[in-house]
């Protein structure tokens, strides 16, 4: 691994950590990636070069180690794979940060559940928020990560369907199923948007991911909900749910949802905990 502190060094050298993460941020963004991954891995590579300043092979293992000892394995992994397109961006040598193990669950959490979905869009249709409304409809009808949900526009409400473009140009359609559709420009006619983002905040402004989970968060109370259910991606999760379903092609789920494999997917094939605590309780009388 001496090559490899050798060549950082040599790539580097001179850089401010400004200029440093400058570089990698317009790398990601030439490679399509999300602006929440963007953010997350400028925080992990910040966090690495605050920490140790040189890429070498003994700092990125002392890295994985303090991640290991202060974040749950989602969260390391994360990190490593920052890391990873990080010496990428540098073209480094191959070799990578190995991912830490996640033990796969057999049953699903936190999850919204059908009847609490319905009945919080009641709830905001009673009380004429039809913003939410239609924002918790989006993301439990076409599996969109919150994130994708905010680029929505009119037009492509318009098409039925928004092309999301990943790294290596790989696309993602989300569809938008017709009835949502029908109903969606029915509400964006009645409010004068024709075009543009379709999710606005008060201002004007194009709503921001953090403000849709503090709204989320005022529901809970204000509706008497779970606050541990309620969150943008449990309804990712509903949708999951329901289709598999009603369809059961977890191979199309897989693409819809836009996971990289389809053993990602599979845990969707599980019953929830509440759920499996609900059976158990029924069947188990001896």
């Amino acid at each position: 691994m001496a090559a490899l502190t050798k060549e950082v060094s040599d790539q580097t050298a001179g850089n401010s950590l400004e200029k440093t993460l400058e570089d990698f941020s317009n790398y990601l963004g030439f490679n399509n990636m999300a602006y929440n991954t963007i953010h997350v891995y400028l925080y992990a590579v910040e966090q690495f070069l605050t920490m140790y300043h040189t890429v070498s092979h003994d700092n990125l293992m002392l890295y994985k180690c303090f991640l290991m000892e202060h974040y749950k394995p989602q969260t390391v992994n994360l990190r490593i794979r920052a890391l990873n397109c990080f010496m990428e961006s540098l073209h480094l040598s191959p070799s990578k940060i190995l991912m830490v193990r996640v033990q796969q669950k057999t049953f699903l959490e936190n999850i919204i559940s059908q009847a609490d979905y319905e009945y919080l869009k009641k709830c905001l249709i009673r009380d004429g928020n039809l913003l939410y409304y239609f924002i918790i409809r989006f993301m439990a009808a076409t599996g969109v990560r919150v994130s994708e949900l905010i680029q929505i526009q009119a037009s492509h409400v318009k098409q039925g369907y928004m092309d999301i473009y990943s790294k290596d140009n790989k696309i993602r359609r989300i569809y938008i199923p017709r009835a949502l559709r029908n109903d969606t420009l029915t509400w964006l006619h009645q409010i004068d948007r024709e075009d543009g983002y379709i999710f606005l905040n008060r201002y004007g402004n194009q709503i921001t991911t953090a403000g849709i989970r503090g709204q989320l968060k005022k529901f809970t109370a204000l509706y008497n909900l779970d606050p541990r259910v309620v969150y943008p991606h449990s309804f990712r999760h509903r949708f999951a749910k329901n289709f598999i379903e009603k369809c059961g092609d977890i191979s199309m789920l897989s693409d819809i949802l836009g996971h990289e494999s389809i053993e990602t997917t599979r845990i969707y094939l599980h019953r929830s905990s509440t759920e499996q605590k609900q059976i158990v309780n029924q069947i188990v009388n001896w």
